[in-house]
C-alpha cells in the first residue's frame, strides 16, 4: 500500500492545522546543538549548527498497526502534510543541510503523534556589550516562533522543560568559554497580529583574555617601560632620546589601531581602550618631559654663560698687580671674547712694557692685522668656590625632573594597573 493511502493524505485538507477551529494545538520542542560555529563581534552576530525536533499530535496521520510501530519518512513527505511554521527570530541566515540529501526527517506513529526533526544552520544577531573588553562576558539567544499561528491557534513550548536543551561535550570556541546553556520562553506581541509563543535557547560566554595579554596588555606595558629609559640617558643625548620617545609612541599607535581594527565601532569607550590609552599618556609624557629638560638646561646654560661673560669683563681691567698672569696674543681684531676663550694651545708670553708696544706698531707693515693682548689674572679661590657651587647646582637642577621621573612615572603606572585590574576583573 502507498504511503499516502495508508496516511490518508489525499483524504484530508492539510493546510489547516490538526483541529482547526479547536484549542490551540500543542507542539513540543526539543534542540541539540551539535557546534556553535563562531562569534563574531564586528558583525554583532553568532553562528550556531542544531537539530530542531518538533512532536505534536494529528489524528488525521493515524493509521492501524498490528507491530504498533512508527514509520520513518524523508523530506518528500513533508510536503504533503501539516508541519509548524516555526522560524528563528532576529536570524541573518539560515539554511536546512542538503548534503547527500534534505536533513529531514518525519516519524509517524499509529496514534497520529509525529516527530518531525531537520539540521539547520543559522546566523543570529547578538547585542553585544563591549564597555568591558576584553574582560567581559556576552549573553546571546536563538528564539523560536511561530510565523502564522497566534497563542490562540498554536501552542509552542519546551518539551521536557530544562532537559529539553542538550549541547555536544566537544563544542569549543578559541576565544570564548562556554559556561552556560539554558531556555526559556514567554509572550511575544505584535500590534498588528497579536501574541505569540517564543521560546529562548540562551548561552552565555566569557572571553579569554590570556590571548589579548598576549597580543594588546603586554606589548603596551613594554611600551611604556621602554620609554622610562630615556629618564637613564644623558639629556644631552639628543638624538638617542628623542628617538626612543618617538618610537614608543608610534608603537602605541599601531597598538591601538590594531585593537580597534577587529572591533565595531561603538560610541561608548571599551575597557581595553582606557588601558591602552593610559598608556599612551604615559608614553607621551615621557617625550614631554624630555622636551622640558632640554629647555631648562639650555636657559641655565645661557645664564651661566652670560655670568661668567660678566665676571670676565670685570677682572680684566683689574690686571696689575696680581702675579701669574698669562697673556694671549690674537692676530685678528675680528675675533670675539668667546672665540678667545674657545681656543687651545695659545702662547703664554710676558707682559710688555708699552714702550716697545709702541715700537712694535711703528716698525709693523701689516695694518690690517693688530696684536692684542689678553691679560687674565688668576681666580681667587673663592670665585673658584662659588663657580663649583653654582656649575653643581646647575646639574643637580637640570637632573631633578629626571631624577624625580623615574620614581612617580613607574609608581604612577603601577597605582594605575592595580586599580584597572581590581575594577575589570
Amino acid at each position: 500500500m502507498k504511503t499516502e493511502h495508508l496516511l490518508k493524505v489525499d483524504d484530508h485538507d492539510f493546510t489547516m492545522r490538526p483541529a482547526f477551529g479547536g484549542p490551540a494545538i500543542p507542539v513540543g520542542v526539543d534542540v541539540q546543538v551539535e557546534s556553535l560555529d563562531s562569534i563574531s563581534e564586528v558583525d554583532m552576530d553568532f553562528t550556531m549548527t542544531l537539530y530542531l525536533r518538533h512532536y505534536w499530535k494529528d489524528d488525521r496521520l493515524s493509521f492501524t498497526s498490528s507491530t504498533n510501530k512508527s514509520m520513518t519518512f524523508d523530506g518528500r513527505l513533508v510536503k504533503k502534510i501539516w508541519v509548524p511554521d516555526v522560524f528563528f527570530v532576529h536570524s541573518k541566515r539560515s539554511f536546512i543541510h542538503d548534503t547527500t540529501t534534505d536533513n529531514i526527517m518525519l516519524r509517524v506513529f499509529p496514534d497520529g503523534h509525529v516527530l518531525y526533526s531537520l539540521r539547520v544552520t543559522v546566523t543570529a544577531a547578538c547585542n553585544m556589550d563591549f564597555s568591558r573588553f576584553p574582560l567581559d562576558s556576552q549573553t546571546c539567544s536563538l528564539e523560536l516562533e511561530s510565523y502564522a499561528y497566534t497563542d490562540e491557534d498554536l501552542m509552542l513550548y519546551w518539551k521536557s522543560g530544562d532537559e529539553s536543551l542538550s549541547i555536544d561535550d566537544r563544542i569549543s570556541l578559541s576565544q570564548f568559554l562556554i559556561q552556560k546553556f539554558h531556555t526559556t520562553s514567554r509572550l511575544a506581541f505584535y500590534s498588528s497580529t497579536g501574541w505569540y509563543n517564543r521560546l529562548y535557547i540562551n548561552f552565555t560566554l566569557r572571553r579569554h583574555i590570556f590571548f589579548f595579554l598576549l597580543q594588546t596588555y603586554f606589548p603596551a606595558t613594554l611600551m611604556v617601560m621602554l620609554s622610562w629609559v630615556s629618564f637613564w640617558i644623558d639629556r644631552r643625548a639628543v638624538p638617542a632620546r628623542v628617538s626612543l620617545g618617538i618610537t614608543t609612541v608610534l608603537t602605541m599607535s599601531t597598538i591601538i589601531t590594531g585593537v580597534n581594527a577587529s572591533m565595531p565601532r561603538v560610541s561608548y569607550i571599551k575597557a581595553v581602550d582606557i588601558y591602552l590609552w593610559v598608556s599612551f599618556v604615559f608614553v607621551f609624557l615621557s617625550v614631554l618631559e624630555y622636551a622640558a629638560v632640554n629647555y631648562l638646561s639650555t636657559v641655565q646654560d645661557r645664564r651661566e654663560r652670560k655670568m661668567r661673560e660678566r665676571v670676565r669683563s670685570q677682572s680684566l681691567p683689574c690686571t696689575c698687580g696680581i702675579s701669574q698672569t698669562r697673556t694671549m696674543t690674537m692676530l685678528d681684531g675680528t675675533y670675539s671674547e668667546a672665540d678667545t676663550n674657545s681656543l687651545a694651545g695659545y702662547t703664554e708670553e710676558p707682559i710688555v712694557p708699552e714702550e716697545v708696544q709702541a715700537d712694535m706698531h711703528e716698525v709693523s707693515d701689516k695694518p690690517d692685522h693688530m696684536v692684542v693682548h689678553l691679560s687674565v689674572s688668576s681666580e681667587s679661590t673663592t670665585t673658584k668656590k662659588k663657580k663649583s657651587l653654582r656649575a653643581l647646582n646647575i646639574i643637580q637642577n637640570t637632573h631633578a625632573i629626571d631624577k624625580y621621573s623615574r620614581m612617580i612615572f613607574p609608581g604612577s603606572y603601577i597605582f594605575f594597573n592595580l586599580i584597572y585590574w581590581s575594577v575589570y576583573c
